[in-house]
């Protein structure tokens, strides 16, 4: 028997996905596509904004591309035109704006204009507002992270509403983590805590022009909570964590793997690949073998992306 390694797989997957595309009808991104299976007449290449990445040092695992300049060329090579970048020392260092301080460094050194950083802030530590002013005010951020599940407070707490509002405030993007790894794989002295959600959509309704993403988010949010989140707030969503063949598009048609829920509109979803925990190419090929509408397929890969952060 031939065996077939990962890498071939990929690319023949991506192959196949074209050949579906080109007989069903459906007005999709045959260009980009074509581009990644191989296809000499492609148009030009798609831009994609990747809105879930994370740098720096990750203490329980060593990366294929954890090194900043290897992630970059990565994300380059496969048409990522922009990424959205985090810290993993967000979730473990007590002096966070040491952490933001080296993001911004590392974005400014391997990836400028490429890598845009995102900050941490954390509302259970004092003096959270004076580190969210260091990232709009100090190193130019468009935006923050907050790790519920790592981090000490609940949404319940009024903290979290000042959040929203001191991001509305400065026109920022804050972006929810509903996890970081599988909970299978956490290392068994990193307690993570289980935060209810549907807390957040009440907080979230009180200031409505705060601006928000939910990333790496379904194993938190599903079934009526998820329903809420669509129907009741203007909260944007990530694919990195949408799982099954086909799970983009069944998310746009309300059949997500874990039960029947309202349909996300594609103008609610952006392209996040959680990498380098994830390979990038995962989340490409999620964007390829969901029948999506062409215009779909743009919002997602860059049109939200582009005008969350224009209006930011």
């Amino acid at each position: 028997m031939k065996l077939i390694n990962r890498r071939a797989f990929v690319a023949r997957s991506l192959a196949a996905a074209a050949v579906m595309s080109a007989t069903s009808g459906i007005a999709k991104a045959e260009s980009s596509i074509s581009l990644l299976s191989g296809n000499p007449q492609a148009g030009p290449a798609p831009s994609i904004i990747d809105t879930n990445i994370n740098l720096l040092n990750w203490p329980f695992r060593k990366f294929k591309y954890g090194e900043t300049d290897a992630l970059v060329k990565k994300l380059k090579k496969h048409h990522i035109s922009q990424a959205w970048a985090g810290s993993f020392e967000g979730l473990f260092h007590k002096n966070i704006d040491a952490v933001n301080k080296r993001l911004a460094a590392e974005c400014k050194k391997s990836g400028r204009g490429f890598l845009l950083p995102f900050g941490t802030v954390n509302i259970a530590w004092p003096d959270w507002k004076e580190d969210l002013r260091r990232c709009d005010e100090q190193y130019g951020m468009k935006g923050v992270k907050i790790f519920p599940i790592y981090q000490t407070f609940n949404f319940e707490q009024p903290e979290f509403v000042e959040l929203l509002e001191e991001v509305a405030k400065r026109n920022m993007i804050l972006q929810v983590v509903g996890d970081i790894d599988d909970l299978r794989n956490i290392h068994p002295i990193v307690k993570v805590r289980s935060v209810k959600f549907e807390a957040m959509v009440d907080a979230v309704k009180k200031v409505p022009n705060a601006k928000v993403e939910l990333v790496y988010w379904n194993n938190r949010v599903g079934g009526k909570v998820l329903d809420r989140f669509v129907g009741e707030t203007n909260v944007f969503f990530d694919i990195s964590r949408i799982e099954t063949n086909g799970g983009l598009g069944l998310l746009i048609e309300g059949k997500p793997w874990n039960g029947t829920t309202k349909p996300v509109p594609a103008k609610r979803i952006m392209f996040g690949s959680h990498a380098p925990f994830f390979p990038v190419e995962t989340n490409l090929l999620k964007l390829f073998e969901s029948p999506l509408e062409k215009q779909d397929f743009i919002d997602i890969a860059n049109g939200n992306a582009s005008s969350f952060l224009k209006t930011s």
